[in-house]
């Protein structure tokens, strides 16, 4: 499995399965195996910033800059365990600590007022003003009992966003 051009093998399959929790199926790893070598231009065995820019759903989306940090340099088994975030079989827990990385922006474990209001900007563009930006934060924050001077950990995380209605899935086509 270190070349991306090398053909997958059983054990290779397995191995990736469990190392992803069993959230695909063989022919879901062999499908997500077959993209990532398209990605893999080079055949380097990792996947480059670059290749996943070619991903038009990735480049047009408005947190990319913020998604390429945690894929930049993925080989086939990281590639795979970061998608498994992304499963119907994943459970809220797993989907929440993703998006608990997307807004940790330093990586200390904690999402501060800065934070969530550079990802608020990220999605808003131009379209509202900072200030407007501020005020719904603000609010959203004292909704959820908490304030812009608290920083939030992943609990509280999981207790704003802890609802089962919570979507967040990509089907993988299997031929």
């Amino acid at each position: 499995m270190g070349n991306a051009s090398s053909m997958l093998t059983q054990y290779d399959i397995e191995e990736v399965q469990e190392y992803c929790g069993y959230l695909f199926s063989q022919h879901e790893i062999v499908a997500l195996y077959q993209r990532f070598c398209q990605l893999d231009r080079n055949a380097k065995g990792f996947i480059s910033a670059d290749e996943f820019l070619s991903i038009p759903e990735f480049s047009l989306n408005p947190l990319s800059q913020r998604l390429l940090k945690m894929v930049d340099g993925l080989n086939f088994k990281d590639f795979v365990a970061f998608l498994s975030a992304f499963s119907s079989k994943a459970s809220l827990q797993q989907k929440i600590e993703l998006i608990f990385k997307l807004y940790d922006i330093d990586g200390k474990g904690r999402v501060t007022f800065k934070d969530l209001l550079e990802v608020v900007r990220d999605l808003t563009g131009s379209f509202i003003s900072e200030e407007q930006r501020e005020q719904v934060l603000v609010h959203l924050l004292e909704e959820a009992g908490y304030s812009r001077n608290n920083p939030l950990l992943l609990d509280d995380f999981v207790k704003i966003l802890g609802n089962p209605g919570l979507r967040m899935e990509v089907e993988i086509p299997v031929d």
